[in-house]
């Protein structure tokens, strides 16, 4: 069974920082482009990040010029895991994230077209 499990969230200080996980199952991650989106509840999603799938070096692309340079998308295929570094966290950041694929290839990853989605791990802000 394919399956995307988010991990890695919790509480931060304000310019703290926090790696997030996307562990694929079942299936080769590399395979697919993996994005990032976040929620806050009662807003819209948004997407963040976005990493192409393929072999070698894969593009990464930004959304938003909040996260900007803050924020960073990777992947390890020994771990078969995409991250999302999060660096100088603002309390903007407090989000639910979570990260998915269309299995298309290439991003960005179309949100009607979504065929797998992590559960999403909460990141939170301390004041």
């Amino acid at each position: 069974q394919e399956r995307l499990v988010n991990s890695g969230g919790g509480l931060a200080q304000p310019g703290g920082s926090l790696r997030l996980r996307c562990e694929a199952s079942g299936f080769f991650l590399g395979n697919y482009e993996i994005g990032w989106f976040r929620q806050v509840p009662g807003k819209l999603r948004e997407a963040v990040a976005c990493l192409n799938g393929g072999t070698g070096e894969a593009n990464a692309y930004y959304y938003g010029s909040a996260v900007d340079g803050r924020f960073s998308i990777s992947r390890d295929d020994l771990q078969n895991t995409v991250y999302l570094d999060l660096k100088n966290l603002q309390p903007e950041d407090q989000a639910d994230y979570f990260c998915a694929t269309d299995k298309g290839g290439n991003c960005p990853v179309f949100e009607d077209y979504i065929e797998l989605q992590g559960q999403g791990t909460r990141v939170t802000l301390s004041s």
